[in-house]
């Protein structure tokens, strides 16, 4: 795949991120890096709570999409061997500064989810927090997934629901009601970004998933536990709406041996 072959929407989402890295997640790194329990992002569900990754000690882990790299390091403190993967040079200039801090070390690839520079059959377990579960063209980042993948290796990744988008409003938080339709939903850009989205159905997750070599072994759709606050920052949602809907949800998968 030449440089040619990357979507118009890579470049775009680095200027976003580059802007998202200045104003937020370089600051909260620390505190993300410190962390010592795994947790699914808007409303910090523990991971023991919910049991979505499978035993991680000795696993070679490749996270695409990794921003940070917060998550890779959660993994590496479980005995994965994570690498990160990320097209953003901010984003990883923050994980390189807090793995000089912390001593925590893992390889670092900047790369965009759709064309990774690793070899064929590499890894037990592939794995999107957001990252190019979100920002990434769906059949472009999963067809990299299973190619990195050793046969029966897993894929696990977190996204927004599908009624969550459905909900959304061009701008302010998700209604309880429907704004827009299923069909046709795939790319979106929203008036205060300057990125792109990929938001697809479930059928179409399904599709996309099984025509890559994956047989899919769960859907989690995410609640808000009871005594959730709205998030500072991933706020598109209240967590009085995240008690009565999906707005996250994580797809576990595995590779056809």
């Amino acid at each position: 795949m030449s440089s040619s072959d990357i979507p118009d929407s890579v470049a775009r989402n680095i200027v976003d991120w580059t802007k998202t890295n200045a104003e937020y997640t370089d600051r909260r790194a620390p505190e993300a890096w410190a962390q010592e329990e795994i947790t699914w992002v808007i409303w910090r569900i523990p991971e023991s709570e919910l049991q979505v990754l499978p035993d991680l000690e000795g696993l070679d882990v490749v996270e695409l999409g990794c921003g940070t790299a917060y998550f890779s390091a959660w993994l590496a403190k479980r005995g994965a061997r994570p690498v990160g993967v990320d097209p953003t040079p901010a984003q990883l200039e923050t994980a390189r500064r807090m793995q000089r801090e912390t001593g925590i070390e893992f390889p670092l690839v900047e790369a965009p989810g759709e064309r990774v520079p690793l070899p064929d059959a590499s890894f037990d377990l592939a794995h999107s927090e957001y990252g190019a579960a979100l920002w990434a063209v769906p059949e472009r980042w999963i067809a990299e997934a299973a190619r990195l993948l050793r046969p029966g290796g897993e894929l696990v990744f977190l996204t927004n629901s599908v009624l969550a988008t459905l909900c959304m409003p061009d701008e302010g938080v998700a209604q309880e009601r429907l704004l827009r339709p299923q069909f046709g939903m795939y790319a979106f850009e929203w008036p205060d970004q300057v990125g792109v989205e990929y938001h697809i159905p479930h059928g179409e997750w399904i599709r996309v998933l099984r025509a890559h070599g994956f047989e899919i072994e769960a859907l989690y759709e995410l609640q808000a536990p009871e005594g959730a606050q709205t998030h500072s920052c991933y706020n598109f949602v209240t967590a009085e709406w995240g008690r009565k809907w999906p707005a996250e949800e994580i797809w576990k998968a595995r590779k056809r041996g």
